[in-house]
């Protein structure tokens, strides 16, 4: 969770989405803070926005869409001059909501695309852009650590404030970029399949997760070298293929494992784990728990929610 008690704080001028600014040269970071409950506040940016929670539960309304809880540990990516309407159900007094808002100038955006598209050009000839849409994502670790350094180079009284700043941002908007690549795969992959070799893969992965999958046989799906595939998938997702393979069985294993009536091995198989044990040691490394812990745990809510229908 990022860590912002060192802020000043501006004086309290409403119990609603307090605001403390600090300004920089290619960003504005907004110290958001809610004392009561409250619900319908509306907000708007004039640049791309990226919010990150850090205390507390809003529920989020974006484009005419049902609320959806955000929470500490993930954040927003907005387009310039998105609506936003946020309900506060928890705030109160002694437990404040607290968002951090990075208001980011529209110039770095574009020439932080820019590089990209010289440096880490896309396999399918498309270009890096802003993104259209909300973007809503659970912070990874490298995209938590930069956002609490910026938190702490905006109270650093340093000359080269700004230069840190700036190298500091650019690193943030490509991870939050390739962040939003990976999802864009993810979400449109099976409509993409034939006209995009990286989201054929995507959908030939997810249909045979329970199969033998192999680098050499991913390339020959993509019409790829090897080289030139592992490095437009990595550009494209984040991750090398194999990485990729492992995070969706673990994600397909979780899902099965809501249901209580299905075995370990059962679940293991069906994800194309051969080895028990060693599914039971990559799952836990993963989701902190055991698969039967974690069975017994989700079962258990599933039980609990279903009598209180």
């Amino acid at each position: 969770m990022l860590q912002t008690e060192h802020l000043r704080t501006a004086p309290l001028q409403t119990l609603v989405e307090n605001r403390t600014v600090y300004r920089m040269e290619s960003v504005e970071l907004n110290l958001f803070e809610t004392y009561e409950a409250t619900d319908a506040f509306h907000l708007r940016f004039d640049s791309p926005v990226l919010a990150s929670m850090i205390r507390g539960k809003k529920i989020v309304h974006l484009r005419q869409q049902p609320g959806f809880a955000f929470l500490p540990g993930e954040s927003i990516l907005l387009p310039t001059g998105e609506p936003v309407t946020i309900d506060f159900p928890d705030a109160t007094d002694k437990q404040p909501t607290k968002c951090l808002a990075l208001e980011i100038d529209e110039l770095e955006v574009g020439r932080v695309l820019q590089m990209m598209n010289e440096q880490r050009p896309r396999c399918d000839g498309s270009e890096w852009s802003s993104p259209t849409y909300n973007f809503h994502f659970a912070q990874d670790p490298a995209v938590s650590q930069l956002l609490q350094r910026l938190v702490f180079l905006c109270v650093e009284n340093h000359p080269s404030k700004d230069l840190f700043v700036n190298m500091l941002l650019r690193e943030l908007l490509v991870r939050v970029m390739e962040a939003e690549s990976n999802h864009h795969h993810l979400r449109r992959a099976a409509d993409n399949a034939t006209q995009n070799p990286i989201d054929g893969v995507v959908t030939f992965v997810r249909n045979n997760l329970d199969q033998k999958l192999t680098v050499s046989q991913l390339c020959r799906i993509a019409c790829m070298s090897e080289s030139g595939f592992y490095r437009s998938f990595k550009n494209e997702m984040g991750c090398s293929p194999v990485e990729f393979i492992n995070t969706e069985r673990l994600r397909l294993a979780a899902s099965l494992l809501l249901d209580p009536e299905r075995s370990i091995r059962e679940v293991a198989l069906r994800c194309g784990f051969n080895s028990v044990s060693y599914f039971t040691r990559v799952f836990g490394e993963c989701y902190g728990n055991s698969p039967g812990a974690y069975q017994s745990s989700n079962a258990t809510f599933v039980a609990t929610s279903s009598d209180g229908r």
